[in-house]
């Protein structure tokens, strides 16, 4: 998932986000017996979040008791501006964002995992001489930024490497990865698995996805995400959002072509053939980071992970403290 700056956030806490866009079907959803809470959707539409357009049309929220509306994010907002301001009750996250956020006043509390794994992975050219993150050492490594997720995740591959940000060049080239790869402007770049990896494929760029781990990546993945207060406040609705999202995503994972058609709703553009190529490329890339192991869906989040990835991230300097976990995520509100 593409985020800003958590401190452009913080600064601009009281103004308000960009306007509402919402899904096609919203209105006419929503129920006026049912309460109706605003999810935040990061960046544009797009099919990695087609169990919230499915749970949404196929009435899985309105059956577990809410009627939320969809609205997606606008290209300048902040992750967390419109939840920080009451203008969204909840927003798709990482659990890193999570924490680096309340380090920094913001009362956020994960009630649901949407990835069990992490998605971020260091992208390289298949011919190219970078086999292994220990051959990283000199090379130039491009990403967004020096923030979210792909920030996040480049600080687990240098250190599962043993290296140090001085011994690469990091270079920060905004959303222009494909690009910046393809034409020998960085060595590497830090991605998505379900994203970039797969649009490199459908261009017949051939590439290499380094994981930035040998064992479990110690930061959490795209979770659901409300404050404190609203999640105090109401129980019931968090309760029926989660529920709703997990029937979303099973729908997603079991029966991708029905995810896809429903996708076409919401997702400018998908209709066409190429869009469509792409999407299910994506659809089929995500399913593994939508469920476990043994291809479950299960939105409970893993104590001991949340501990791991508080320590790393103030060992790292992601958080200027250590953040206690344990007010950061909860799992009453699945199941």
């Amino acid at each position: 998932m593409r985020t800003r700056l958590i401190a452009a956030v913080v600064a601009v806490l009281l103004l308000a986000g960009c306007s509402q866009a919402q899904s096609p079907t919203a209105a006419t959803s929503a129920s006026a017996s049912l309460p109706t809470p605003t999810i935040g959707l990061t960046y544009i539409p797009n099919v990695q979040f087609s169990p919230f357009y499915v749970a949404e049309a196929d009435g899985d929220f309105t059956a577990a008791g809410a009627a939320p509306v969809l609205r997606h994010h606008g290209t300048s907002e902040g992750l967390f501006t419109a939840i920080a301001a009451g203008q969204e009750q909840f927003v798709v996250a990482g659990g890193d964002e999570v924490l680096q956020a309340r380090a920094q006043g913001l009362d956020l509390v994960a009630v649901s995992a949407y990835y069990r794994g992490y998605p971020v992975v260091v992208i390289v050219p298949a011919d190219s001489p970078i086999h292994s993150l220990a051959d990283l050492k000199g090379h130039s490594i491009g990403l967004p930024g020096k923030y979210g997720e792909s920030w996040f995740g480049l600080q687990v591959a240098l250190r599962s490497a043993g290296l140090s940000e001085s011994d690469v060049q990091v270079k920060e080239i905004g959303y222009t990865q494909q690009a910046a790869l393809t034409t020998k402007k960085v060595d590497a770049i830090v991605g998505f698995s379900n994203n970039d990896a797969v649009q490199f494929d459908l261009a017949g760029f051939a590439t290499r996805s380094l994981p930035i781990a040998s064992g479990t990546v110690p930061l959490v993945g795209a979770s659901l995400v409300t404050t404190s207060d609203y999640a105090k406040a109401n129980p019931g609705v968090v309760k029926a959002v989660v529920a709703g999202m997990l029937a979303g995503i099973r729908t997603t994972v079991t029966d991708p072509d029905h995810a896809l058609t429903v996708s076409t709703t919401y997702v400018p553009g998908l209709s066409e053939a190429a869009a469509q190529t792409a999407a299910k490329a994506t659809l089929t890339a995500t399913a593994g980071l939508w469920t476990t192991s043994d291809g479950s869906v299960d939105g409970t989040f893993d104590a001991a992970q949340w501990t791991d990835m508080a320590d790393f991230m103030a060992a790292q300097g992601l958080t200027a403290q250590r953040v206690d976990p344990t007010p950061a995520f909860t799992n009453a509100n699945v199941g």
